[in-house]
């Protein structure tokens, strides 16, 4: 009888040893339930692994934190949840979610700086943005180059247009600091590739002419023609004569159409007054701007109009442009 007892006991103990653990793992391997459309979740930096186990239930995306706490315990994850927006669907168990969390499998967001957009209108859109938190909302242009580490005075041209992607709450600072080395680092690599007797002393220089560059055509195939358009003249020491800079110069006092008066209104920035490039980049260029600028196209070409479209006519001499002008922008035959 005392063998019989001895061996139930035994028994007993195992089951009270392993009932937790068999119970846990059927926690953990057992899909939640979730809503048919997908839950958005909300973990704040410096909340707790209790404090999000919590949250989660009063969200209804578990039955009940212990287990998970629990679990999070047995597997040493405890302190290891990242901060961050976070989607969760069915299926959905819960150690792939204590996995999702702390590997900071966040819901991306994006902002797109465009191509040819002023700095001015890339903080419209950064400020705009509801899932950025806005620390630079109160800086000056120089106080946030400050703050980023650039050491540049003026921040046009400095930032590289592209699509950047960021967890909801991320820092507006982070974000303007990422497009700052992205354009560093794409100068720097394109720099040491140029073409060969280029009329540019510094990489900033190219940089600016890459900014006009993009502002000057709408068509991607044409930015060298543009670039070899600009170089030569550079090289004979006659004015840029772009509109785009009278533009940049006349700030807000641009209405949308620009005047025979406007090309004579004097600024740093007005290149039918003032010979070479203008103080500054005048926009934020892209890749292709960049090449171009570094590597133009072979030509003899001193003029350009619009065709329309996009697209410009070419000419080596002032009468080769003059009859494109009255082709194309007067009418004439």
């Amino acid at each position: 009888m005392r063998k019989s007892n001895s061996g139930r006991g035994l028994i007993l103990w195992v089951l009270l040893l392993l009932g937790p653990a068999v119970w846990l793992a059927y926690f953990a391997y057992r899909p939640l339930d979730l809503p048919a459309e997908p839950v958005e979740f909300s973990v704040s930096p410096g909340q707790s692994t209790r404090m999000v186990a919590r949250q989660l239930e009063a969200s209804a995306v578990l039955p009940r934190q212990y287990e998970f706490l629990a679990l999070a315990i047995l597997l040493n994850k405890t302190g290891h949840i990242k901060a961050g927006q976070y989607s969760f669907k069915a299926p959905l168990t819960p150690l792939a979610l204590l996995e999702k969390l702390t590997r900071g499998d966040t819901v991306l967001r994006k902002l797109t700086v465009v191509e040819g957009w002023s700095f001015r209108q890339m903080r419209e859109a950064v400020d705009k943005n509801p899932d950025l938190r806005h620390e630079s909302a109160d800086m000056s242009d120089s106080a946030l180059l400050a703050a980023i580490g650039a050491p540049e005075r003026l921040p046009e041209g400095l930032f590289f247009p592209d699509t950047y992607y960021f967890d909801a709450g991320s820092s507006d600072i982070k974000l303007y600091r990422r497009a700052y080395h992205v354009m560093r680092d794409r100068l720097s690599d394109a720099w040491p590739n140029r073409a060969e007797g280029l009329p540019y002393k510094t990489p900033y220089e190219a940089l600016i002419m890459a900014s006009i560059i993009e502002k000057e055509t709408g068509a991607p195939e044409e930015r060298p023609q543009i670039a070899s358009v600009f170089v030569n003249r550079l090289r004979l020491g006659m004015r840029l004569q772009t509109d785009p800079t009278v533009i940049y110069g006349m700030g807000e006092r641009f209405d949308g159409n620009l005047r025979k008066n406007d090309l004579t209104l004097d600024t740093p920035y007005n290149t039918y007054t003032r010979a070479g490039l203008p103080p500054t980049p005048i926009a934020l260029p892209g890749d292709a701007a960049l090449r171009a600028a570094l590597n133009p196209e072979s030509s003899r070409a001193l003029y350009f109009v619009a065709m329309g479209e996009g697209r410009h006519y070419f000419s080596s001499s002032l009468d080769e442009h003059n009859r494109a002008v009255n082709r194309y922008q007067k009418g004439g035959r």
